[in-house]
């Protein structure tokens, strides 16, 4: 009897970007903005904040965006993605916005992203943004295994841990130490070759 297909859902900023927030802090120097979902498990609090210090200092999209055109992928992370997609279909799944990834897609191949909706005022700046649905992420896994797929799910921070715990095969990516100690029980992958290793074994039980 053969097996359900495979699918791989990923996060994407520190798995195939560097962490937006904390370029948008160098740029502008400044460091509070570089506190991420690594670091606070509470979204809501923490984009919360963002928007609050962006106020403050009259930060505007426009802004953020600028410093987004000038980024670029993790170094291999191209390469990766072309060898995943020989392998198995693949979704990328950002807790970021639209506004903020477009600019990566073409850099990335144009892959099929997942990501929220910011709201912006009439002066062009982030006055609040809208949630496609809570904890999308481990929705979106727990779908594709209704919709008769074996999953896998990659993510490096606390807003990846429901969609790993909800997947057949969690793999941590480069993470910082103290989710590695709090979830133990998930994949740990410091590099692209780990990731396909991990992937690899995945696949093979497929």
């Amino acid at each position: 009897m053969s097996l359900p297909p495979p699918i791989v859902a990923f996060d994407l900023e520190g798995v195939f970007l560097p962490e937006i927030w904390i370029a948008v802090a160098e740029r502008t120097g400044l460091p509070e903005l570089r506190r991420t979902t690594r670091d606070e498990p509470d979204y809501d609090k923490l984009m919360h904040g963002r928007m609050a210090i962006l106020e403050r200092n009259g930060l505007t999209l426009a802004d953020i965006q600028q410093v987004i055109a000038s980024m670029d992928a993790l170094p291999g992370a191209v390469e990766f993605l072309a060898w995943m997609r020989q392998r198995a279909q693949m979704v990328i799944i950002t807790d970021s916005f639209y506004e903020f990834v477009a600019p990566f897609l073409p850099k990335l191949g144009w892959p099929t992203v997942f990501a929220h909706t910011l709201e912006i005022d009439d002066r062009g700046m982030m006055a609040g943004y809208r949630l496609r649905v809570r904890d999308g992420k481990r929705k979106a896994v727990e779908a594709f295994g209704a919709l008769g797929f074996r999953t896998a799910a990659v993510g490096d921070s606390y807003n990846d841990t429901t969609m790993l715990g909800a997947a057949d095969c969690g793999i941590l990516f480069r993470p910082p130490e103290n989710v590695v100690r709090e979830f133990p029980h998930f994949a740990v992958a410091r590099t692209y070759a780990e990731l396909r290793a991990e992937i690899e074994r995945f696949l093979a039980d497929c």
